[in-house]
């Protein structure tokens, strides 16, 4: 590109900033102990307020907890996310990533997720995420590439609109 070019792709591309992703997002499924068993047993993670009801109920926890690292997990959108969508269909950072991909940059790696936690997820809890986009870099040079780094930020919150924690989650656009 041009630097008449570039400035005017960096200018576009920063309108996404603070632009939420879309509708807040329920996740398809509530808290519960089949998808909290397949995460302990998947990751190895032998905490008995994950799995063991008895030991959970005397426990501090007062019951079968989610493990934290999980917070994302009950707002996915899964398989059908990597199926192709008409353009009307894509999420804003979707959109921000066609259009990128029409600029060159095609590749994209995640960098890193920092989240924060402010309670346990209970059975029954029911997840809602509010994503949006936190920050675009300036263009950089890394060893995958030039790109530009993008972070997402997510408030998850509960059925009761409580907060239950945050992500931020940065992915190099190259």
């Amino acid at each position: 590109m041009t630097p008449e070019e570039t400035k005017a792709f960096e200018a576009k591309i920063q309108t996404y900033v603070g632009r939420e992703l879309g509708a807040p997002k329920r996740g398809k499924d509530d808290v519960n102990k089949a998808m909290i068993r397949h995460w302990a047993e998947v990751m190895g993670d032998e905490n008995p307020v994950y799995t063991d009801e008895a030991f959970a109920a005397k426990s501090s926890k007062g019951g079968i907890v989610a493990p934290p690292t999980m917070l994302q997990i009950w707002s996915m959108e899964g398989y059908p996310m990597a199926f192709e969508r008409d353009a009307a269909e894509l999420d804003g950072q979707r959109q921000l990533h066609a259009f990128m991909e029409k600029h060159g940059f095609t590749g994209v790696l995640g960098t890193n997720c920092d989240q924060e936690y402010f309670r346990d997820l209970k059975v029954g809890d029911q997840v809602v995420a509010h994503t949006k986009i936190h920050s675009i870099s300036e263009e950089k040079a890394t060893g995958m590439g030039t790109g530009y780094f993008i972070e997402t930020r997510t408030e998850f919150t509960d059925q009761n609109k409580e907060p239950v924690g945050t992500m931020l989650f940065r992915v190099l656009k190259f």
